[in-house]
């Protein structure tokens, strides 16, 4: 766990979260990433807490305050929308324009689901803003890279508006119908979170590599290996 720290400071660390770890242990119980903080506590007498959550199979940035306050802190500024997310998404098909912005209210699939969600004009509001940043071509089209902005932090939000669009993320199990066993890992990763943590400075920026399961899909799309080494 160390090996996936992307940023650490007093208040706060980072991590590169890999695709399908639980970040906490569910009602159920068993294995989540959570088992593993103690190796992140460099130096301080109790390991960090997760400031935020993401999904079972979504990779990328993970923020954990390293301690109560530091915690407290974090929690302010997700809840009010003052951290910058950024995520990216190779989706099934290929959005008529370029860029756009979702506004479609989530509500709970039903009660026997979980936190599985479905769109519902009575639910809670939720915005996605989406840009289009490759698309591929050739024998290989019907896939599109996008760039997801979520304003609200609803459970499933990314997930829910791209399939309720018309273009499912790859490897949703969920709501875009890919099969359970052997089909892609989920591929939504948390690219960027920019972190205004410290009074009269600026956010803290950080950037998770791209993971090696989505790398053939987003190559396809346009993005290139060399880009990536060039950060």
């Amino acid at each position: 766990m160390v090996s996936r720290v992307l940023y650490r400071d007093g208040l706060m660390l980072v991590i590169d979260k890999p695709a399908g770890f639980a970040v906490h242990r569910g009602p159920k119980g068993g294995a989540s990433l959570e088992d593993h903080f103690d190796g992140l506590r460099f130096g301080l007498p109790r390991p960090p807490a997760l400031a935020h959550r993401l999904d079972r199979d979504t990779s990328g940035c993970l923020v954990l305050g390293r301690h109560r306050k530091a915690l407290a802190q974090l929690g302010r500024l997700f809840k009010s929308g003052a951290v910058a997310k950024v995520y990216w998404a190779v989706v099934e098909g290929s959005p008529a324009d370029d860029e756009g912005t979702i506004a479609l209210p989530l509500g709970r699939l039903d009660a026997s689901r979980g936190w599985w969600m479905k769109h519902d004009p009575r639910g809670q509001p939720a915005v996605t803003k989406w840009q289009v940043c490759g698309r591929a071509s050739g024998s290989a089209g019907g896939l599109t890279w996008l760039a997801l902005q979520p304003v609200t932090g609803r459970t499933h939000q990314l997930r829910v508006h791209c399939a309720e669009m018309g273009w499912p993320i790859v490897g949703d199990t969920i709501y875009g119908g890919a099969p359970r066993a052997g089909g892609p890992t989920l591929h939504l990763h948390a690219r960027e979170v920019g972190v205004p943590l410290y009074k009269n400075r600026d956010p803290i920026h950080v950037v998770a590599p791209v993971p090696e399961h989505m790398r053939e899909a987003l190559t396809r799309c346009g993005w290139t290996a060399d880009a990536q080494a060039a950060e």
